[in-house]
């Protein structure tokens, strides 16, 4: 098989694992809302923007590992051995900051307990590893691999999360089923680091510590920004209502999780690009699967209803179509932070703190409803998207 074919099927692969993980996850988000109460419902989607935002590190530790092992494979043993340092000081880092941060997070959600915040720090213990596991097995190519690891993830999350919730219906319950689920994609993707020989010399670890600290900034920006309604809802809106916005939002994120893929098996043509078209193809597909997403949602609100969990959250059909609108529209600013990424410009970060700081100022200087909320939240994304797409950032040097 030619080059291009082989690079034709491991993008095939891959789009298929990230769109069974989504499909795993939004099976569970369901499932969940019809298994919890309203507010314990809201209280479990505020939980996953913790996660959500706490798996930056794995990203950054994702696209530095394969950055480095596609540029170097002949030093892969020592690139993965400085990468396994470096991610097991990470991941417990970043599961103790976590776990910690239960002190505040606690009465700002309103929880009943520490316990669900303490749990999502141990569930990013093991996340973190599989962000590193995946960025061996995407630098060195191993598109089978990196698939079943996507997938087991998500398969875990299902599993675990909705076995525990059958066991006792509550978010700590429902947390302790995906800590544990979590581990599963680890054991799937152990063979990235096993059979590897021990280098005979070490890499340092400052060099990758820096430069997955620069990967990290873009994509924390990002997954603040399209994750903090969940948690501005829940601190603002109620506990009823919170449950009405989490019903919502699981709309928001299927449009928004959806077409991630595109990211993906584009990311190298959008590296290798000196114009605008591959990017001007990749937003055009973006924007064609969320044209689809909100014509579906606006002109059939009651199915839309049943995917978003069912008739105990009526009261959200008629705004349902705002939520794909959201979610739409931050898929296209997920796709652009990524081209910058590729192509190194950094300058993307500083307006996506900018929208973060507009949703903020909006939700909390004018005390915004459910529908004020969406409306923030999609008219910040789309603008954001536009600003970056029409005033391109500079490019910097990739790193050496």
């Amino acid at each position: 098989m030619s080059e291009r074919g082989v690079k034709l099927t491991g993008g095939t692969l891959v789009a298929a694992g990230m769109m069974g993980t989504n499909l795993a996850i939004y099976g569970f988000n369901v499932i969940a809302a019809r298994l919890l109460l309203t507010h314990d419902f809201g209280a479990l989607t505020a939980l996953f923007g913790i996660i959500l935002v706490g798996t930056v590190s794995a990203l950054g530790l994702q696209a530095v590992t394969a950055r480095r092992l596609a540029v170097d494979p002949g030093h892969a043993d020592e690139i993965i051995g400085a990468t396994l340092r470096v991610t097991l000081m990470v991941s417990g880092a970043v599961g103790l900051v976590v776990a910690a941060s239960s002190i505040g997070l606690t009465p700002a959600l309103k929880l009943d307990s520490h316990w669900p915040v303490v749990l999502c720090g141990a569930t990013l213990v093991p996340l973190t590893i599989m962000g590193a596991q995946c960025g061996i097995a995407q630098g060195l190519e191993r598109w089978g691999l990196l698939t079943a690891i996507y997938l087991a993830n998500g398969i875990g999350r299902l599993v675990g999360g909705t076995t525990a919730m059958l066991i006792e219906p509550n978010p700590t319950s429902a947390m302790i089923g995906i800590a544990v689920g979590s581990w599963l994609p680890v054991l799937v993707g152990w063979r990235t680091i096993s059979g590897h020989s021990s280098p005979a010399v070490a890499i340092s670890r400052r060099p990758l510590l820096r430069e997955a600290f620069l990967s990290t900034h873009a994509l924390l920006a990002y997954l603040v920004l399209s994750n903090m309604d969940s948690l501005i809802a829940r601190n603002r809106l109620g506990e009823h209502n919170s449950g009405l916005y989490a019903s919502g939002l699981i709309l928001a994120k299927a449009a928004l999780f959806f077409p991630q893929f595109v990211s993906v098996v584009l990311f190298p043509d959008l590296a290798r690009s000196t114009d605008h078209r591959a990017r001007l193809r990749a937003v055009a597909i973006v924007a064609g699967f969320g044209a689809l997403a909100i014509t579906a949602t606006a002109v059939l609100p009651d199915v839309a209803l049943i995917l978003a969990g069912g008739d105990d959250y009526a009261e959200i059909t008629d705004r349902l179509w705002l939520f794909a609108v959201s979610g739409s529209s931050l898929a296209i600013v997920h796709l652009l932070v990524f081209d910058a990424l590729a192509r190194h410009a950094h300058g993307v970060v500083v307006m996506v703190w900018a929208g973060v700081a507009a949703v903020a100022a909006s939700a909390y200087g004018f005390g915004v409803g459910i529908t004020g909320l969406v409306v923030t939240m999609a008219a910040v994304a789309a603008t954001l998207a536009l600003l970056v797409y029409l005033k391109p950032i500079p490019t910097g040097a990739p790193p050496a």
